[in-house]
């Protein structure tokens, strides 16, 4: 009896369970045809260190070559919600933006928001600004192009 073969029979039979339990990861499935390899290795009568040897180089290949190309299929991109949305878009300072005395406000759309300025510059009410981050309710702007549209 072949327990080499059985002992690969039976990590390829987890890794597929792994697999099951968790299939948006597909990582499992790259040990898994690892384990097919070795087994097949195994049936063949290689020795011991050479199953190992292709284990390990079959799982670790697919997992660097193929991973990131179904990734990109998985996890397609993503779109932008709620604030998310906010960052990189134009709008006009309502209140005068100055750090120092912690004032500003900016309309973003159809709201307004408390804004600082991202440099430390005061920027003056009626400037075109460009959402650099949020931070907590705080948008963090800077001049934009006047050319821009709100």
């Amino acid at each position: 009896m072949n327990w080499a073969a059985i002992i690969w029979l039976g990590l390829l039979v987890a890794f597929l369970i792994a697999e099951a339990a968790c299939p948006c990861h597909l990582i499992s499935l790259w040990f898994a045809v690892g384990a097919l390899v070795a087994m097949v290795a195994s049936l063949l009568s290689a020795p011991v260190w050479l199953q190992v040897v292709l284990f390990l180089v079959v799982s670790v290949a697919l997992l660097a070559l193929l991973w990131p190309v179904i990734r990109k299929f998985i996890n397609p991109k993503l779109v932008k919600t709620n604030v998310d949305a906010v960052v990189g878009t134009t709008g006009r300072v309502t209140a005068a933006i100055d750090n120092v005395a912690a004032d500003g406000q900016v309309k973003l759309g159809a709201m307004y928001w408390t804004a600082r300025s991202t440099s430390g510059e005061v920027i003056p009410q009626g400037a075109l600004v460009k959402v650099d981050r949020i931070e907590g309710v705080k948008v963090f702007v800077s001049p934009a192009e006047e050319t821009a549209k709100i």
